[in-house]
């Protein structure tokens, strides 16, 4: 099967290039990496550093917002000099060392609590529901709890119970092990993991989305399709990785999960090296570029790794400097785009701006799933599935991308005939309605609270109703919104431009974290206090930004005829 769409023979796919395979593999591996962590890591945070919910959230945010931050920095280095085939070679090297990094767990933090001038370890066992609080005293170990009311602890402990704070104080003792000498702080091997990921992710992700671009003509009619099967990909890895490394994770231990997800992005970079001829070319450098040179970024990688787990150990500073920082970036380049073109080129480049401005809308409320919807899983959810049957909280992210993979084609297809009929909305107005789907979504969970019983657990159909809300949304949002960059932008700064669009996550990670840090709530070795008051806390702010999603979606559904306009022949 030969297609001639870009005016020379070329081996297809189900009528796409065969090219799409490749980069749809590679994109599924790295996804199962990433998701994989990502499922698994603010309640590994709250269980096992024994970090609080605000200190975990805030950590989640400040490291996602680096995650879409840097390839902004990635896509021009692909651009002027390396090509995205080297620049997506050398991320996926840096993402297996740091997934594998994220594996040597350590023995985990221990809560301490000190009362009438002595202090004791409390120490937790088992994970989910299963997972159970301990007072040490002589070497023993004694049943403990903590409520609203108090400490409640086992009477032959020779303790009695206690009031909040009024009579004793709890901190945390980091995780330090001596081995062979040498202390090894495994939180700070935590942060350095981190950081070897978000650099590699600033390598990657910019410039394969861009690879997928480049297969297609500038007006092939395949391109929104092929963007929509390559979306897929995307999922199909979080799929599994959210089902396998969740369990594994908390099931077995946390290495197994982050293990896990190491071995994918090993695979993932295997599938990359062995497709090369299928690309033709579409990912080499700008110019040919000799070993010393390619040698330098490698360094220069390498060296980048140092201010990032620097940063993203400083999560307070990061939700302060990025709502200056991005927006600045943003309106730097907002101006570039009026005195650096003119004509068509600069109006398709100011619409694609003021929709990337309103994607920061919508991932801002739609990436709640990774920390405080993940909480909500692990706390405030009856993870019952049939009876006898039950997921983990680190599963339950799962449904997003299941309902990717089962409405990506049919959306596909759905967009195509609706074009042959002249009846396809325009991407303004697809994204108005991924906007006003994700405020929904909430409003399911909201209502769901209503069913919750005096074990202040919601049924699990609600999780999975707003996350069949919040996907059908990024079906109208996030592919399009792929293939409207690729579309809309100068040929010349695609990179940049696609690095913006990843530019306007980083903005949206750090600002979801903000909105997660309200649902933050008293814990003690990771346990909720009290759930009762934490499911209100769900509650309030749930509805909060549901509203804002919807009223997003129903300003953008008002100027969508202008931004039409100002897109001229893209559609």
């Amino acid at each position: 099967m030969t297609d001639t769409t870009a005016g020379s023979p070329e081996p297809t796919f189900l009528g796409h290039p065969r090219g799409l395979v490749t980069l749809f593999f590679t994109e599924m591996w790295e996804r199962f990496s990433f998701y994989g962590m990502r499922a698994l890591l603010v309640i590994y945070l709250t269980q096992h550093f024994l970090f609080s919910d605000d200190k975990a959230q805030g950590l989640y945010g400040a490291y996602a917002a680096l995650v879409y931050l840097i390839p902004v920095i990635g896509g021009v280095l692909a651009d002027r000099f390396l090509g995205s085939r080297k620049a997506v070679t050398i991320g996926a090297v840096f993402l297996v060392l740091g997934h594998f990094g994220m594996a040597f767990e350590g023995r985990g933090s221990v809560q301490e609590i000190t009362i009438a001038g002595q202090t004791y370890d409390i120490v937790s066992e088992g994970r989910g529901d299963a997972r159970a609080l301990f007072l040490e005293n002589n070497g023993q170990q004694f049943p403990v709890d903590f409520t609203a009311e108090g400490m409640t602890v086992d009477p032959s402990s020779g303790l009695q119970n206690f009031t909040p704070t009024a009579e004793y104080t709890l901190s945390t003792r980091p995780d330090v092990a001596n081995i062979a000498g040498y202390e090894i702080p495994f939180e700070q091997i935590l942060y350095l993991s981190l950081a070897f990921i978000i650099i590699g992710v600033g390598f990657l992700k910019a410039n394969i989305s861009t690879t997928v671009g480049a297969l297609y003509g500038e007006n092939d009619p395949r391109r929104d399709g092929g963007f929509t099967i390559f979306y897929m990909g995307i999922n199909l890895g979080a799929f599994f990785a959210t089902l396998i490394c969740g369990y594994l994770g908390q099931t077995y231990g946390w290495a197994y999960g982050f293990g896990a997800a190491g071995i994918g992005m090993t695979l993932g970079l295997i599938q990359y090296l062995m497709g090369q001829k299928h690309l033709r070319g579409k990912a080499d450098p700008p110019k040919p570029i000799g070993a010393a040179f390619e040698g330098f970024f490698w360094i220069l990688g390498l060296l980048a790794v140092i201010p990032a787990w620097l940063l993203v150990q400083q999560t307070e500073l990061m939700e302060q400097a990025l709502p200056i920082l991005v927006p600045t970036l943003f309106v730097l380049v907002f101006g570039f785009a009026i005195v650096g073109f003119k004509g068509v080129e600069r109006t398709k480049m100011l619409a694609a701006l003021i929709l990337v401005f309103f994607s920061v809308v919508f991932w801002m409320l739609f990436e709640q799933a990774g920390s405080s919807l993940s909480l909500f899983a692990e706390r405030n959810t009856d993870l019952t599935i049939v009876p006898g049957i039950t997921m983990t909280a680190a599963q339950t992210q799962s449904f997003n991308a299941g309902f990717i993979v089962l409405l990506a084609l049919p959306f596909a297809a759905m967009w195509v005939w609706l074009s042959k009929r002249k009846l396809e909305p325009s991407t303004p107005v697809k994204f108005a309605l991924g906007l006003i789907q994700v405020g929904l979504g909430f409003f399911i969970l909201v209502a769901g609270a209503q069913f919750a019983g005096d074990d202040y657990q919601v049924p699990l159909i609600f999780l999975a109703l707003l996350y069949l809300l919040h996907t059908t949304g990024e079906l109208f949002l996030s592919p399009v919104g792929l293939s409207m960059i690729t579309k809309l932008s100068a040929a010349r700064v695609v990179g940049l431009m696609m690095g913006v669009w990843f530019l306007s996550s980083s903005l949206a990670h750090i600002l979801a974290a903000i909105i997660a840090q309200q649902t933050s709530s008293d814990t003690v070795a990771g346990q909720v206090v009290d759930l009762g008051a934490q499911l209100q806390t769900y509650v309030a702010t749930f509805t909060q930004v549901g509203i804002w999603g919807i009223a997003a979606g129903v300003v953008l559904l008002a100027i969508s005829p202008f931004l039409k306009k100002w897109m001229g022949d893209v559609h």
